[in-house]
């Protein structure tokens, strides 16, 4: 280990310097959401001005999410290579700049290119995220850390329909993208002022640490994609996350489109819809991780916590189902956005599940292997949305799949992983 334990004034007081970590985790995941629901936001905007059809929408998605889906298992393998200090760093800067590069865009390929430089960036959100949990909190802190960070994604779904509304009917939709990419300029400053490793942090009492480091010993290093890939435990994850990411996907890009065309909404009026589905998102997100941790508290296994609470989480989402057949906003609006706090709340469990099974220095590399699956799911569903809607003009086909692909992949994270325990 590289340099010598600082130690603060009082050793012997635990801090708790790893939940301000947590919250530069939470902004981060903000502003990713920020730069990724934009578009979403803007759809109708720049479909009346442009001239796109639903086709050219569903492939500006399509080559975002195949930029993602490639980047992410580079990131993944990135981060655990050179740390999350710089890994994450570096996504945010290249996302960042791609995102204000959409203010130039004049056509589709113009968009199709910013899009994918987004994917690129963005795809290290949660290997850089998850890379840093895994470093500042024990087993048994961390899903309920990630519950929280991911939650940041709901409020950057919430800022977004408050905020670029407003920007675009007052300066134009590309103003939007230029004054929203300032966000991750300051958040960049402030992460490389602030993060390092624990045992390199001057802010950290020695009892914080001792917590933080409180696991056993990790007994293997497994940082060979030949080597994960033969693991079971990764297509556990990776066949889950094919499964269940698209589903936010389709939330994200495609809820204000809904929303605008079963309830005759615009850009001024479909933001309470959304903050509303947004917000119990966020719910959604802190107490899937809180109910798995608090089951352990309770002396239930690891393997009984996180299944039975990703069984609760899949139950929740079935309802969705039927959110077309509402006539009412906003029952529909409570249906989606029950399923979407249920996503949520199974998200946090599902991405703790690295960090659960494999070496500290192989998180990275998993993760970035099942989201390279999740996007890839989502290109996948990208076509499907933009032909159901070209094709049929309903999203009742596209809900009514969406609500079965949770049981399917618990089935599947229990069939494969039964026992659900560390790699020994």
């Amino acid at each position: 280990m590289s340099g010598v334990l600082q130690q603060p004034v009082n050793p012997v007081v635990m801090t708790k310097y790893r939940w301000v970590i947590c919250g530069m985790l939470f902004a981060a995941t903000a502003i990713n959401y920020i730069d990724r629901q934009i578009l979403g936001v803007l759809k109708p905007t720049l479909q009346n001005e442009l001239g796109w059809t639903e086709t050219d929408y569903a492939n500006i998605i399509f080559w975002f999410q195949a930029a993602y889906a490639l980047s992410y298992v580079l990131y993944g393998r990135v981060i655990d290579k050179i740390g999350a200090r710089l890994g994450y760093a570096s996504a945010v800067a290249i996302w960042t700049l791609a995102h204000i590069g959409h203010a130039f865009a004049r056509a589709v390929p113009g968009f199709i290119l910013a899009r994918m430089g987004l994917g690129v960036g963005e795809a290290g959100n949660f290997p850089g995220g998850l890379k840093a949990v895994t470093e500042w909190f024990p087993k048994k802190e961390r899903a309920f850390a990630v519950g929280i960070f991911n939650a940041g994604a709901n409020v950057g779904a919430i800022i977004t329909p408050l905020i670029v509304p407003a920007i675009t009917i007052a300066y134009g939709w590309r103003a939007a993208f230029i004054i929203t990419g300032l966000f991750g300029i300051v958040w960049l400053v402030a992460w490389l002022l602030i993060y390092r490793s624990p045992r390199e942090h001057k802010k950290i009492s020695s009892s914080e640490l001792a917590h933080i480091e409180s696991d056993p010993a990790d007994k293997g290093e497994q940082t060979s994609w030949f080597k994960l890939l033969r693991r079971k435990e990764t297509w556990a994850f990776s066949a889950a996350k094919f499964l269940t990411d698209p589903v936010w996907w389709m939330f994200l890009f495609w809820l204000p489109d809904f929303l605008v065309k079963q309830y005759s909404l615009d850009l001024k009026t479909f933001g309470p819809p959304l903050i509303v589905i947004y917000l119990l998102s966020d719910v959604g997100s802190i107490a899937g991780g809180w109910l798995s941790s608090r089951l352990m508290s309770h002396g239930y296994s690891m393997n009984a916590s996180r299944k039975i609470t990703l069984l609760v989480c899949a139950v929740l989402i079935l309802p969705v189902a039927f959110a077309t057949y509402a006539e009412n906003m906003w029952l529909a609006v409570g249906i989606i956005g029950l399923a979407a706090a249920a996503h949520q709340g199974f998200s946090a469990n599902l991405l703790t599940m690295p960090s659960d099974l494999f070496p500290r220095k192989s998180v990275g590399s998993v993760i970035g292997i099942g989201g390279m699956m999740g996007a890839i799911g989502g290109m996948l569903m990208a076509k499907y949305v933009g032909w159901v809607l070209d094709k049929i003009g309903s999203y009742t086909p596209i809900f009514a799949g969406a609500a079965t692909l949770y049981l399917v992949a618990l089935l599947l994270i229990h069939l494969i992983t039964p026992r659900y325990k560390p790699i020994e």
